[in-house]
């Protein structure tokens, strides 16, 4: 499992390497507004015993696959923002990646927990009416130590991606059948987004003699048709049919955003290694 979440660190470290120095600051201070909003959630809910109760009894009540939906819109969340620089064509918002603050408390509660676990295996073997106590000692901590080394790009994005690596390789290990059933939903063919689709642009055919490769026809010269990022050509009443059961280009394969959580995720994860130079091993190439 170690080994599994070192390779998924490397992986982005080494695809966030590629990126210029204007780009690293303008990440730096997107996480770490995003990071500071967590722990002030955090903070709030681990000093108020009843709100502390009630998301830890939340988060005893929802099954496996909805704690691994959640978790899984919280990794997509992440993915988005480490990803927004390695896209030449930037997607419109995926609609799905936001959680009320009931869920996102139970996130980043469920996530604190197993932070803790991983540092201190015997520590939660306690009373549960005692973890509140402990989390709260955890978390100031945790938050003294990163209070200490300033808002760096280092010692902002370096826990931004361990927890999108502990929430990858939590996703990973349910769905490939580790539990709640979901190991059909990797690699399966999923639609393109609605969102996707209506932005994609209608342009004019010029010169002629160009092929849709779905109806084999010509697209004639003057006619509107579809482009898709890659820049291959289609004809609307060919391609919309198609983006409703695939998210790929009938040609390249490049993929278009989907509503589907965890296709999303495979697709910014994809991204996000063939922006680094490390293969998903954890190899260098």
């Amino acid at each position: 499992m170690a080994d599994g979440q070192n390779s998924t660190e490397a992986i982005i470290m080494s695809a966030l390497s590629t990126l210029s120095a204007t780009q690293i600051s303008h990440l730096t201070r997107c996480v770490y507004s995003i990071l500071r909003y967590h722990h002030l959630r955090l903070s709030s809910l681990l000093s108020s015993p009843t709100i502390f109760a009630h998301t830890l009894h939340h988060l005893h009540s929802i099954s496996l696959p909805h704690k691994t939906l959640l978790i899984a819109r919280h990794l997509l969340s992440t993915l988005h923002h480490l990803t927004r620089f390695f896209q030449s064509t930037v997607p419109p918002p995926y609609s799905r990646t936001s959680l009320k603050l009931r869920d996102l408390d139970a996130v980043l509660l469920l996530l604190l927990l197993c932070q803790l676990r991983q540092h201190d295996p015997q520590a939660l073997e306690t009373c549960p009416s005692e973890w509140r106590t402990i989390l709260c000692t955890h978390f100031s901590k945790t938050m003294l130590s990163l209070s200490g080394t300033g808002a760096t790009s280092g010692a902002v994005l370096i826990p931004y991606i361990e927890v999108a690596a502990r929430c990858r390789r939590f996703v990973g290990a349910v769905l490939s059948g580790g539990g709640g059933g979901g190991g059909e939903k990797l690699g399966r063919e999923v639609g393109a987004s609605t969102a996707s689709v209506v932005a994609l642009p209608s342009v004019e055919v010029r010169g002629g003699g160009v092929e849709c490769v779905i109806c084999k026809e010509e697209m004639r010269q003057g006619r509107d048709v579809c482009e898709l990022p890659c820049e291959h050509l289609f004809h609307w009443m060919c391609i919309l049919p198609w983006l409703v059961k695939r998210n790929t280009c009938p040609c390249c394969r490049f993929q278009l955003p989907s509503d589907d959580v965890f296709a999303e995720i495979e697709r910014l994860w994809d991204v996000v290694v063939k922006s680094s130079s490390v293969n998903p091993h954890g190899e260098c190439t």
